[in-house]
């Protein structure tokens, strides 16, 4: 079995990230309903989890975004008392001024920090694993053979009567179109920048008609190139049992999709109206996110937050049984 890359894994969080967002109005703005919902265009981060499903908040979303991806491994493994001592001090790191407070302003920073910390981390643990001679590029061949070399074992009927075997055949595919969309000089070799945009898409611009493409093809099961309602639930939400009624979620979706997705009402999303809903413009997720996390903290109302009221709240910072979080945390040399 291969070492298995970071670009699917990255494909399906990014997926799950895009495609399960609370319907939000039709300017794309993002609001926060009577129940503290936050409901925007982007309800979901990197981690690949649904922020809400209807009434449902799910705080490992919040938990990611907080500290990064990597670092939630291990946080839930802390008792109360550890974890929130050590969330203490990373309220000291937030509030920069040092005037006591966490603005707006402080933990959309601090959100922006952990992302980039994820991806830098994570390439720079790809581009090692990718690249051991500590060349200036990789090469399509290079990556190729090291992800994908074991399928060249195997005869044509081999992979074909193998499921498994088959997803890999595909992912090769679907790899190789992201390789030559990062390749921006056209040389077929990446460097560590178009590597960066290969792993991951949703940050680099020049990427987004690919991360388009590929979530079309992710939800389009019949792939006739536009998503019908069936395919927009069936991506979100599959009944187990079919005399089951769906959640009260799931109807808003249906009923989000006619009011603020088909665009033209014509039934379907075709790829102008999908680009809206997963890539809408001027949609800022870490202000996004900050502001969710300041209506859930904020106990008096001042839109700001003390490391009490974070710490009262900790459990929608970190912490929560349901998720692994905060491995930065554990480092010692940090703490």
């Amino acid at each position: 079995m291969p070492a298995f890359h970071l670009t699917y894994l990255s494909l399906l969080l990014l997926s799950a990230c895009l495609l399960a967002a609370a319907i939000p109005k039709p300017d794309d703005e993002e609001t926060i309903d009577a129940n503290g919902v936050l409901n925007s265009p982007l309800d979901n981060d990197s981690d690949g989890e649904q922020h809400f499903e209807g009434e449902h908040h799910n705080k490992q979303y919040d938990h990611e975004a907080f500290l990064g991806e990597d670092d939630a491994k291990s946080f839930d493994q802390l008792p109360p008392e550890e974890s929130k001592r050590r969330l203490g001090l990373i309220v000291e790191r937030i509030d920069e001024d040092k005037d006591n407070f966490v603005t707006l302003s402080e933990l959309k920073r601090w959100i922006e920090y952990t992302q980039r910390r994820y991806i830098d981390e994570d390439v720079g643990r790809m581009w090692k694993m990718h690249n051991t001679d500590g060349n200036e590029t990789i090469t399509w061949e290079a990556y190729r053979e090291n992800v994908y070399g074991f399928l060249d074992t195997m005869d044509k009927e081999e992979i074909e009567n193998d499921e498994h075997n088959m997803s890999f055949k595909r992912l090769q595919k679907r790899d190789r179109r992201r390789w030559g969309v990062a390749d921006q000089d056209l040389d077929d070799k990446l460097t560590r920048e178009e590597f960066t945009a290969f792993l991951h898409p949703e940050d680099h611009p020049a990427m987004k008609d690919i991360v388009l493409t590929e979530t079309i093809e992710d939800i389009d099961t019949n792939a006739d190139g536009k998503i019908t309602l069936d395919e927009y639930i069936a991506d979100m939400y599959r009944n187990s049992e079919p005399n089951d009624e769906e959640p009260e979620w799931v109807k808003s979706e249906r009923e989000g999709f006619s009011k603020f997705r088909d665009l033209n009402g014509d039934g379907y999303l075709d790829r102008e109206e999908v680009r809206t809903w997963i890539v809408p413009k001027d949609f800022d997720h870490a202000e996004s996110e900050a502001k969710h996390l300041i209506f859930e903290a904020d106990i008096d109302g001042d839109e700001k937050l003390t490391k009490a009221e974070i710490l009262e709240k900790y459990d929608v910072f970190v912490g929560s049984q349901a998720t692994d979080f905060g491995e930065a945390l554990a480092r010692h040399d940090e703490f």
